[in-house]
C-alpha cells in the first residue's frame, strides 16, 4: 500500500503484449527497474539510489494528489498538486539525473494512501469536470518537472468502478494523444475494495496501460516462494496480456522479501520461465494473426485485379 512505498523496488520482468489501437502501450526494454521515491519526507535524493546503466530505470515521484494541502485536506476534483519532497526532488534535479543517466525516466504517481494523515479518496464531482481538471493540472506538473509518465495509485474510493474507469481511462488517453506522457502504469493490490476498480479500468483501457505495478508486498509477511508464485499467476491472469511487474519492498511491509538487495533467485528464475513461456505463446498468436491478415490482404488484391480485368473486357466489348 502507498504509505510503505518510499523504497519499493520493482523487478525487471514483464510480459509483452500488442494492440491494434493507434494510441497504445509503449514498447520497452525487457529489463526494467522502477522505484517509488519522495514520500514521507525522508530527504532521499535521486543520487542516493544506485542506477544500473544496463536496464531501463524509472523513478516514480510519490505523490501528486488532488487534495488541498491543509490540516483538514479536502478533494479538489482532479486539480493535482505535488506532495512529494519537492526540495530534494526538484525540477532541476529531475533534469540533472536524466542528463547524467540516459536510461532514466521519471514519472509521478497519482493518489496514494493519505495526505497529512487523512485518507485520500478518489472523489470526482463528475467525470467530465474531473478529467478536464486532471488534464490541465497534470500537463502543468509534467512540463514544470520534465516528467515522462504517470502512475495510478488510488487506494480508497468515493466513486464506483465505472466512474473510476472513465476518469482514469480518458485521462490516460488524452495525455498520450497529446504526447504529454509516453507511458502510464497502475498500482493495484489484492483487496476487495480496490481490485474491482482497477479490473474495470483494465477491461476497457488496458491497451493504454504500459505496466501493472502490482503491490505484491501488500500480501502477508512471511510469504513463501510457492505462495508468491501463486499470487503472481493469479494477478497475471487478472491483468491478462499486461506487463505485470514483480514488486518487493525493503521496509517492514509484507510479501516476499529480497535477499542481498534483489528478489530471491529461485522466485525470479521461476517467474522468468513462466514469462518466457507466455511470450512464446504470444509470439505464436501474433504469427497466426499476421498470417490471417496477409491472406486477407492477398485475397483483396486478387479481387481488385479481377475487377480491373473485368473492366477491361467490358471496355473492349
Amino acid at each position: 500500500m502507498a504509505s510503505s512505498k518510499l523504497l519499493v523496488c520493482t523487478c525487471i520482468f514483464h510480459i509483452l503484449f500488442t494492440t491494434s489501437s493507434i494510441i497504445h502501450a509503449a514498447p520497452t526494454n525487457s529489463k526494467l527497474f522502477r522505484e517509488y521515491i519522495g514520500a514521507d519526507g525522508n530527504n532521499i535524493r535521486f543520487s542516493d539510489v544506485p542506477i544500473n546503466p544496463n536496464v531501463d530505470f524509472h523513478f516514480i515521484l510519490s505523490f501528486a494528489i488532488d487534495y488541498t494541502n491543509t490540516a483538514s485536506p479536502t478533494p479538489t476534483n482532479g486539480d493535482f498538486s505535488a506532495f512529494w519532497d519537492t526540495k530534494n526532488l526538484s525540477p532541476s534535479q529531475v533534469s540533472s539525473i536524466k542528463a547524467h543517466h540516459p536510461n532514466v525516466k521519471v514519472a509521478m504517481s497519482l493518489g496514494g494512501d493519505t495526505v497529512n494523515n487523512h485518507t485520500v479518496f478518489f472523489s470526482p464531482a463528475t467525470i467530465s469536470s474531473w478529467v478536464r481538471n486532471a488534464i490541465s493540472s497534470i500537463t502543468r506538473i509534467v512540463k514544470e518537472n520534465n516528467l515522462d509518465g504517470i502512475d495510478i495509485d488510488y487506494e480508497h474510493f468515493h466513486a464506483d468502478p465505472n466512474t473510476f474507469t472513465e476518469c482514469i481511462g480518458q485521462l490516460i488517453f488524452n495525455l498520450k494523444q497529446s504526447k504529454i506522457v509516453s507511458f502510464a502504469s497502475i498500482a493495484p493490490y489484492d483487496d476487495n475494495n480496490v481490485q474491482p476498480h482497477y479490473l474495470a479500468l483494465w477491461s476497457k483501457y488496458g491497451h493504454l496501460i504500459d505496466y501493472v505495478n502490482f503491490q505484491f508486498y501488500a500480501y502477508d509477511k512471511g510469504t513463501t516462494i510457492p505462495q508468491f508464485l501463486q499470487h503472481f499467476e493469479t494477478q497475471t491472469s487478472n491483468y491478462k496480456g499486461g506487463r505485470v511487474l514483480v514488486s518487493f519492498s525493503t521496509d517492514a511491509s509484507g510479501g516476499l522479501k529480497p535477499k542481498k538487495g534483489s528478489l530471491q533467485p529461485a522466485a525470479c528464475s521461476k517467474v522468468k520461465m513462466a514469462q518466457l513461456e507466455a511470450e512464446k505463446k504470444h509470439d505464436k498468436v501474433v504469427d497466426e494473426m499476421l498470417a490471417i491478415l496477409n491472406a486477407k490482404a492477398e485475397a483483396s488484391r486478387l479481387k481488385e485485379v479481377e475487377q480491373e480485368v473485368g473492366k477491361d473486357v467490358d471496355e473492349e466489348q
